[in-house]
């Protein structure tokens, strides 16, 4: 089970750090991600992070703006995001990849999902 949390309303070029907690899985087994859905867009892959933590990847939207990081043995994965845009205001999910040893970033690589934490940024 995941639990996002963290979201809120926050003004363009500021900050949010989301946490996503994991329970009733051995945490450092998965490739973890973080994915957001915009109202009336499909849900989108935003970042994801190795078991160990050592490699991450991002979208290109993002990249140089937020930091996925996790912590084994706190059982959670975070997202920094720093200079918010407008445009980054959505739903904001985390989600475990299927056993893999690989970064992936499909949704469908990805079998449990958190519920959502809304991020929204006024201009």
């Amino acid at each position: 089970q995941l639990q996002a949390s963290g979201g809120g309303l926050v003004q363009a070029g500021g900050s949010l750090r989301l946490s996503c907690a994991a329970s009733g899985r051995t945490f450092s087994a998965y490739v973890m991600g973080w994915f957001r859905q915009a109202p009336g867009k499909e849900r989108e892959f935003v970042a994801v992070i190795s078991r160990s933590g050592g490699t991450t990847y991002y979208a290109d939207s993002v990249k140089g703006r937020f930091t996925i990081s996790r912590d084994n043995a706190k059982n959670t994965v975070y997202l920094r995001m720093n200079s918010l845009k407008p445009e980054d205001t959505a739903d904001y999910y985390c989600a475990a990849a299927n056993p893999s040893f690989a970064i992936v970033t499909r949704l469908a690589d990805f079998g449990s999902w958190g519920q959502g934490t809304q991020v929204t940024v006024s201009s």
